[in-house]
C-alpha cells in the first residue's frame, strides 16, 4: 500500500516537472537557510563552514578535472566532514533548537509585574547572601515562559520573601543546586536547570552558575541575578551579557530599567 502510494506521488511528479522543482527548491532553500542560521549566530560554526566550502570546492575542483586518486578522496573527506562538524555543534545545534522553541508563539508568558516590595525583598535577599558567599540563581521571567524550565524543577508556587529566598540557597538545603525561577510575585520553583553558554569570550574560570545564568539570558528574555560563592560578587545576566552590580541601588534600578515596570 506505501509503495503504490510513493508511486503515485512520483508519477505525479514527473508529470508536473515544476512542482519537483519547486519542492526540491524549497527543501534546499530550507537547509541552505538553516546552516546559514546556525552560522551566523556561532563563531565556531562559521569556521566549519568556511572550511567544509574549502574543501568542497577542491573537491569539486579535482572532479571536473579527472584526478580520480584526490577526487575520491575528498569525496569521502567531505562526507566524513559533514558528521564531524555534526558532532561538534551538537551543543550550539541543541541551543539553536532552544530558542526557536522558546520564541514560538505558542510559548509567550503574559507579563506579570513584581511589586515594588518584590523587588526589595529579592535585592535584600542578593545581597544578604553575598556577604554570606552563599551561590545562587534567581531568574526573573519576562515575555517569553519559562515553563519548559519550571517543569522539570520543585515545584514551590510560593509568595516571593527574603528569608524563603535565604533558606532556598542556604548550603544544606536540599533545593540550593539549580536556580529560582520568579514570576510577577511568586517564586514559580527551585532547582531549575540551564543550558550553559559557550560564549568563548567569558574566562576560562566562569563557574556553571554564572554560564548558566548567560545561558538562559541567551535563549529567553529573562533578568538573572547570579551570587558568586567564592567571591559574594552579585551579576546580572540579560540578552547574553553579564554585568556587576556594587549595591543595592544599582541593582533595584537595574530590575527597574530592564524590566520596564
Amino acid at each position: 500500500m506505501n509503495f503504490l502510494f510513493w508511486a503515485e506521488i512520483n508519477e505525479f511528479l514527473d508529470a508536473h516537472q515544476f512542482v519537483r522543482i519547486i519542492i526540491d527548491a524549497y527543501l534546499a532553500l530550507f537547509i541552505i537557510s538553516f546552516v546559514i542560521l546556525i552560522a551566523l549566530k556561532y563563531k565556531k560554526a562559521l569556521r566549519l563552514l568556511i572550511i567544509g566550502l574549502l574543501l568542497l570546492a577542491v573537491y569539486i575542483f579535482s572532479s571536473r578535472l579527472n584526478f580520480e586518486i584526490s577526487s575520491r578522496i575528498y569525496g569521502v573527506v567531505c562526507g566524513c566532514y559533514v558528521v564531524i562538524c555534526f558532532i561538534i555543534l551538537a551543543p550550539e545545534i541543541r541551543r539553536f533548537m532552544e530558542f526557536f522553541k522558546s520564541t514560538d508563539s505558542t510559548k509567550k508568558a503574559m507579563l506579570i509585574s513584581s511589586t515594588q516590595a518584590t523587588k526589595e525583598a529579592i535585592v535584600d535577599a542578593v545581597f544578604d547572601m553575598s556577604s554570606n558567599k552563599v551561590g545562587a540563581l534567581i531568574t526573573i521571567e519576562q515575555h517569553i515562559s519559562l515553563d519548559q524550565y519550571a517543569e522539570k524543577a520543585i515545584t514551590l508556587n510560593s509568595d516571593i520573601s527574603r528569608e524563603l529566598l535565604e533558606q532556598i540557597f542556604i548550603k544544606d538545603s536540599p533545593l540550593h543546586d539549580g536556580g529560582v525561577i520568579i514570576r510577577g510575585n511568586k517564586i514559580v520553583c527551585a532547582a531549575a536547570y540551564y543550558t550553559l553558554t559557550q560564549d568563548p569570550s567569558l574566562e576560562k574560570t566562569t563557574g556553571s552558575r554564572h554560564r548558566a545564568g548567560v545561558g538562559i539570558s541567551e535563549l529567553t528574555d529573562s533578568l538573572t541575578i547570579i551570587v558568586s560563592e567564592e567571591t559574594g560578587d552579585v551579576h546580572v545576566a540579560a540578552a547574553g551579557f553579564m554585568n556587576l552590580m556594587n549595591n543595592k541601588t544599582e541593582l533595584l534600578d537595574y530590575i527597574a530599567i530592564y524590566l520596564g515596570n
